[in-house]
């Protein structure tokens, strides 16, 4: 079996250095100064830049490794729609979908909110549950939405045709979720374009889940989080 790559191979801080600042980040409504400022207290120098970085190469990474090996059961009926967020001075169009649980399916950003974009990132939603696909799946009532869950059904067929409900009240489940997503990007300082705004989104939806416990394997708890978080790289050796 082949030896997964070390990470943090040439990096001057040790392993639980670095995760411990990206989860902070990741999990808290924290800038990337608070954190520069919380590892200064426990004598750790860093500079907010340095953090930055951290956090883009490593949200990413755990996202990848925590969905590759831990992998959890979606429901069978989403909550999908889009929200807005601010990058580089520009809005932008976040798509995201939920189960019944609450538990994230996938997300995707784009610059512009077309039937293309919808498109895309229904299948790519599709892609990620593999094959649990829904049964019934809510959203409001933009015709993008019907257009494509109508042309899953005539891929399909009628006997897994997926019901499409556009009740408003029915889909508060995932404006609510919304809502608790855009307060922890609110202090965030990093969104200057759409590939960092990509990466700062994979952590903090990972670690979300992470807290959550939307994980297969992974329990509620600072301390469990903690416990997982470092488990995804037990395959990495600690710095010298």
């Amino acid at each position: 079996m082949m030896r997964r790559r070390d990470p943090f191979k040439g990096y001057q801080f040790p392993k639980v250095v670095i995760l411990l600042a990206v989860r902070w980040y990741r999990r808290y409504p924290l800038s990337y100064r608070n954190v520069r400022d919380l590892l200064a207290e426990r004598g750790i120098i860093v500079d907010a830049a340095t953090v930055y970085r951290w956090v883009q190469k490593f949200g990413p990474e755990i996202r990848k490794r925590a969905s590759g090996r831990h992998r959890n059961w979606r429901g069978l009926r989403w909550h999908v729609n889009e929200t807005y967020l601010r990058v580089n001075g520009r809005w932008c169009y976040l798509w995201r979908a939920v189960d019944q649980c609450g538990q994230l399916i996938d997300f995707r950003l784009t610059a512009r909110r077309t039937a293309n974009a919808a498109r895309a990132f229904m299948r790519q939603a599709s892609d990620t549950v593999r094959c649990h696909h829904p049964m019934t799946i809510i959203t409001d009532k933009a015709h993008s939405y019907a257009k494509i869950i109508g042309e899953w059904n005539v891929r399909s067929g009628p006997t897994d045709a997926i019901r499409h409900v556009t009740r408003k009240h029915l889909n508060n489940r995932i404006e609510s979720d919304h809502a608790v997503l855009q307060h922890r990007l609110t202090p965030m300082r990093g969104l200057q374009s759409l590939r960092t705004a990509k990466a700062t989104l994979k952590g903090v939806e990972t670690f979300r889940a992470i807290r959550n416990g939307h994980f297969a394997g992974c329990e509620r708890g600072v301390a469990n989080e903690i416990v997982f978080v470092r488990n995804l790289f037990s395959d990495a050796k600690e710095a010298a």
